[in-house]
């Protein structure tokens, strides 16, 4: 299931979409099938202007960060979840350090919980989700960072095989009752919160979403934007992967709802 679902988000992103419909629609007109080669070449056309130059991309993502609000400070916290997907391991790989991507927001959000509450333990969920499976994951890799913000190592709990969403909650749920920890506030971004909310759910663990790594103002509304285009271009590849996710656990039986509340 995940080499299929990583083959097929490759060939399903939006400008992967675009690309391939305006291939086939050009390959169907030399081979005389002018008419229906042009319904897919508009179509290709159509999904490049609505990546590049609108702001369908950043209203679908809005529409998830602000499914659920972060909360007020609890006065006691005793148990954090950060979900994986903010190291860039590759280049961790090659250059040692520690690099962080744009979701750097969820293990620095987590390490400022931890600071405010230090008696609260952290739970880093997030293994090697590369096809090629050759890299440490962010499980892994949290150790010096953490390091770094002086949180000592016997405060973590390293799960360190998920590969996806679905596996963050599978695993989880037996690291936390074989570690004794629960009511955990569930570190992860914004927009991914809804779907790794639904599964939690589905495994029946509680947590306290506490939602970071926000990508949109909150005051996005659907209209042409030519300022930006590759930046609309990540949001709405982002906002489709999202939004395919959602669905597609629905579809599967994996969560009891497309968008949880």
């Amino acid at each position: 299931m995940f080499l299929v679902s990583k083959i097929f988000w490759l060939l399903a992103q939006p400008l992967s979409l675009a690309f391939f419909s305006v291939l086939i629609g050009f390959l169907l007109a030399l081979l005389g099938r002018a008419r229906i080669g042009g319904v897919f070449g508009s179509l290709g056309l159509m999904v490049l202007f609505l990546t590049l130059f609108t702001t369908t991309g950043s209203y679908f993502l809005q529409i998830l960060e602000d499914r659920f609000p972060r909360p007020s400070p609890p006065a006691e916290l005793t148990c954090i979840i950060v979900l994986g997907g903010a190291f860039e391991n590759v280049v961790i790989d090659g250059r040692g350090g520690i690099e962080l991507n744009q979701a750097a927001e969820r293990f620095v959000e987590t390490a400022r919980l931890a600071r405010a509450y230090p008696a609260a333990r952290i739970l880093v969920s997030g293994g090697d989700g590369s096809l090629s499976g050759g890299y440490a994951g962010d499980a892994e890799l949290s150790r010096p960072f953490f390091d770094a913000f002086g949180i000592a190592p016997d405060r973590l709990v390293r799960e360190e095989n998920s590969r996806t969403t679905f596996e963050n909650a599978r695993n989880t749920k037996d690291l936390l009752g074989a570690n004794q920890m629960e009511h955990c506030a569930l570190v992860t971004s914004a927009y991914h919160m809804p779907r790794s909310i639904g599964l939690f759910r589905s495994f029946g663990i509680d947590v306290m979403p506490w939602p970071t790594d926000y990508r949109t103002s909150g005051k996005v509304k659907l209209g042409v934007d030519f300022t930006q285009p590759s930046l609309n271009a990540q949001l709405t590849t982002t906002a489709a992967k999202e939004w395919t996710g959602l669905l597609a656990y629905y579809l599967l039986g994996r969560t009891q709802t497309i968008l949880p509340r």
